[in-house]
C-alpha cells in the first residue's frame, strides 16, 4: 500500500498524515475547507522544522516529507487509494455516511481504516459493502511521537485486511496491537474511567486540580496527570467517549460526571480551547 489517503486534517489527521509520509508513503490529505488543510500544513512544517533544528533529519528530508503530502478538499479525487484512513469527528452518524460514500467511490480492494477512538468498528463497516476491508487503526496523539497503534478488528474484518494493516502500521515505525470491537477498546476503556473519577475527586471537592494531578504524577509515576491529560485531549472528546461506554455496557459506572458534562456545555473544552481544568491564557 503505497497511496494512503487521510480524511481529517486535525490534530489527529494531520499527525497520521505527517507519520505516513514520513515513512515514504504517499499521502492525500482532505478535509472540507482550505483554511483547514492550510492550518494542517503549517502544523506538519512547524513539526518537521522542530526535527531539524534537533538534528533528527536535514532541511532536504524535511521537504521531501512535506512534498509527499498533498491536500485537497475533493474527496473525489481517491478513486486509486490503496488505504483510506478517516480521522473525523467522533460522532457514528458522520462516520457511517462518511464509509457510505467512501465505499461507492474508492476501487473495491482499497482499505478502510477508522481512527476511532471508541465507535464500534462493526458498526461502521456494515455502512459498507466491504465490510471484510473495514479496520480501526486508533493513533495516539501526538501521532509521529506515541508509537502505539490500536488495530481493531470488526466481526467482518478479514485477515488479509488485518496483515496488510499490521504490516502498514510497523513500515509507519509504530507498534500495532491486537484489539477486538468492544466500546472503547482497550486504550479508553481503561484510560476514561480514570479521568472521570479523577473528575468525580474534584466535583466532589477531595483535592485541587493540581493535588489530584500531583498525586498521579508522583505516587503512580504517570508522566501528566489525568486533568492534564483530559485537557489535552479535549473534554468534548472525553465526554464523547463516556457515553459510548456507557450506552455501549450499559453500565452505570461509566456515567460521565456531572462537572464534565457542565464544561463542555460552557465550552472549556482543555488546551484547544484555552481553558478547561487549567487556563492556557
Amino acid at each position: 500500500m503505497k497511496n494512503i489517503v487521510v480524511i481529517g486534517a486535525g490534530t489527529m489527521g494531520n499527525g497520521i498524515a505527517h507519520t505516513a509520509a514520513a515513512a515514504g508513503l504517499d499521502v492525500t490529505l482532505i478535509d472540507v475547507g482550505q483554511e483547514i488543510l492550510e492550518r494542517a500544513m503549517t502544523t506538519i512544517g512547524r513539526n518537521l522544522q522542530r526535527a531539524v533544528d534537533k538534528g533528527k533529519m536535514s532541511a532536504d528530508d524535511k521537504d521531501a516529507i512535506a512534498g509527499r503530502i498533498r491536500p485537497s478538499t475533493d474527496v473525489q479525487t481517491i478513486s486509486d487509494a490503496d488505504l483510506v484512513i478517516e480521522a473525523i469527528i467522533e460522532n457514528l452518524t458522520a462516520k457511517t455516511q462518511l464509509f457510505e460514500k467512501l465505499d461507492r467511490i474508492t476501487k473495491p480492494e482499497c482499505i478502510l481504516a477508522s481512527n476511532t477512538s471508541s465507535i464500534s468498528i462493526t458498526k461502521i463497516a456494515a455502512a459498507t459493502k466491504r465490510p471484510d476491508k473495514v479496520i480501526g487503526m486508533h493513533f495516539m496523539n501526538p501521532v509521529p511521537v506515541m508509537t502505539l497503534v490500536e488495530v481493531i478488528r470488526g466481526i467482518a474484518t478479514s485477515d488479509d485486511t488485518y496483515r496488510r494493516v499490521d504490516e502498514l502500521a510497523k513500515k509507519m515505525g509504530k507498534t500495532p496491537i491486537e484489539v477486538n470491537d468492544y466500546p472503547g477498546f482497550i486504550s479508553n476503556r481503561v484510560l476514561m474511567p480514570m479521568i472521570n473519577e479523577a473528575i468525580f475527586a474534584l466535583y466532589e471537592g477531595v483535592a485541587t486540580p493540581e493535588a489530584i494531578d500531583g498525586v498521579m504524577k508522583l505516587g503512580m509515576n504517570h508522566p501528566m496527570g489525568p486533568l492534564t491529560l483530559a485537557d489535552f485531549i479535549g473534554l468534548d472528546v472525553c465526554l464523547a467517549v463516556l457515553r459510548v461506554l456507557e450506552e455501549g455496557f450499559g453500565d452505570p459506572k461509566y456515567r460521565p460526571c456531572p462537572l464534565l458534562v457542565k464544561m463542555v456545555d460552557a465550552g472549556w473544552l482543555g488546551r484547544k480551547s484555552g481553558r478547561g481544568f487549567y487556563n492556557y491564557g
